[in-house]
């Protein structure tokens, strides 16, 4: 069996070699309108119907920064611990792209918006024991997007929507501090989840508004950094993931048979399971950068980074680290629940709304709360195929139920059986209770006249538990609960044939 704390190596035909792995993350800012127009950013709108005269590059048209795009920058910037330069500057691009009429695509090169600062990942974000590390970042720089051309809608031609040209987008880019697939996509996921809770992106990778340039180079372990390849537009954490696996041993293979790995752009293909050369890879001095002359730079004030940081939520460490210690919570379970933006507010409803109906302080009801939207919630969905924001049960919903098995009106087995109706109807649990009989009895009359019919139908097992066989007392517990059709107190279930049974 493999060690899993043993570092990751490529295993050639004349020895080891390690990887080492930066990425690019490109992430759509947050905003309704683009980085340098009023057209709208909306997602699925029509080819060509949210394009302004800046974005088609109209004469005499000239950009005007997005206000919102540029705090969203510095606001991730903050979440990350970086440096933000209160001076930066916009510069040109030039370079061919078929779907950016102005020919050149507006950046920042020389001077980003944000400066360095650093992730901290673990390889197992829901083990507590799992191993962290920290991950550099070297830049944040904001720039524009480029349209969409389109291959499948004509047999001989290609069109191209313009659409999302001039969207805007935040560069992320590590430093080569990554060496293994497991830390790349830990990676991905915990920029993801931050970019998330600071709502500047929604890290929606299907829909392309993240994305991944996955640069790869392979070297003796503690030799000097080979050549890197950049594989573009990877699209998700798995074929990040996958990128990197493939490409490493294609260039051990090149190498070891006596090739030489050429700085290139290349492409990832799911489907076939490899990397394939897009162009050569262009130094800077082939884009002939040079500062955007219709831009002013841009300088931000004390006012306006004091807003920005006081703007920024609970992040996902901080959020952590406070479900363990004020609420109680397993490590485990803090883990998951601060995993995601989404699901940690989905809890915290759920835990102020039982706080609510029990009369009670958060920190009681938290952890059964945690539990249950963990194992029962969480499990429900994945076998539905729905994820949380689809979830027919809300957070009162979820927080009734829990404080119908709370005060004892139902049994564990009865609020799961409870819970599939609220999940089939939608319907609310006090609803479902009172419609169809499904309280749980303590009626002690009731039970021990249970308790006596159970008895007399098993003789044997009767005789054999008053001759010491003392395991028989659970047999004796499930088969009262099934005569009661799961309707009576365990608790009392319990005491009474303790009772009845000597």
């Amino acid at each position: 069996m493999a060690d899993a704390s043993a570092p990751y190596r490529i295993h050639g035909e004349t020895g080891e070699w390690e990887v080492v792995i930066g990425l690019e993350i490109h992430a759509q800012v947050t905003s309704n309108a683009k980085l340098f127009s009023g057209a709208s950013t909306e997602f699925g709108a029509e080819p060509n119907s949210q394009v302004s005269l800046i974005d088609a590059a109209m004469p005499g048209m000239l950009p005007t920064p997005n206000r919102e795009c540029i705090r969203q920058a510095v606001r991730t910037g903050m979440a990350l611990g970086a440096v933000i330069n209160k001076y930066s500057r916009f510069d040109r691009k030039n370079y061919f792209y078929a779907d950016l009429p102005q020919g050149y695509q507006i950046s920042q090169l020389y001077h980003p918006i944000v400066g360095e600062g650093r992730i901290e990942i673990s390889l197992d974000e829901k083990d507590p024991e799992a191993q962290t590390m920290s991950i550099g970042v070297e830049r944040i720089h904001v720039e524009q997007d480029a349209g969409k051309l389109m291959h499948d809608q004509h047999p001989t031609r290609s069109y191209v929507d313009l659409n999302r040209a001039g969207v805007a987008l935040m560069e992320i880019v590590s430093r080569p501090d990554m060496r293994s697939p497991a830390e790349a996509g830990a990676y991905v996921k915990k920029l993801r989840s931050i970019l998330r809770y600071v709502g500047s992106c929604d890290g929606n990778m299907e829909e392309g508004s993240m994305r991944a340039d996955v640069n790869v180079s392979v070297r003796r372990p503690g030799e000097e950094l080979g050549t890197r390849t950049e594989t573009k537009n990877v699209n998700s954490v798995r074929f990040v993931m996958q990128t990197i696996e493939i490409e490493a041993k294609r260039q051990v293979e090149v190498i070891e048979s006596g090739g030489k790995i050429v700085q290139e752009t290349r492409l990832f293909d799911p489907d076939r399971g490899e990397t394939r050369s897009m162009r050569s890879k262009e130094d800077a001095h082939d884009y002939r950068y040079f500062p955007d002359p219709d831009l002013l730079p841009l300088v931000l004030d004390d006012a306006f980074l004091d807003a920005c940081q006081a703007s920024l939520p609970e992040l996902p460490d901080a959020k952590r680290r406070r479900y363990e210690s004020e609420l109680g919570l397993s490590a485990y379970n803090a883990a998951v629940l601060t995993a995601d933006a989404d699901t940690a507010r989905w809890f915290e409803a759920l835990a102020a709304e039982s706080a609510r109906v029990q009369s009670k302080g958060e920190t009681e009801v938290a952890r059964p709360a945690a539990n249950w939207l963990i194992s029962d919630l969480f499990g429900a969905l994945n076998r539905l195929g729905k994820d949380l924001a689809d979830s027919p049960v809300s957070p009162i919903q979820g927080a009734e139920l829990l404080a119908l098995q709370a005060d004892g009106t139902l049994s564990g087995p009865l609020a799961k059986q409870v819970f599939e109706i609220m999940l089939e109807t939608g319907q609310g649990a006090p609803a479902i209770v009172e419609e169809r009989g499904l309280k749980q009895t303590s009626d002690t009359g009731a039970i021990e006249e249970v308790i006596a019919g159970v008895l007399a139908a098993n003789p044997n097992q009767l005789e054999q538990y008053r001759g010491g066989k003392e395991t028989l007392f659970g047999f004796f517990v499930g088969q009262t609960m099934k005569a009661m059709q799961g309707k009576a107190n365990p608790a009392v279930v319990n005491e009474l044939l303790k009772k009845t049974l000597g």
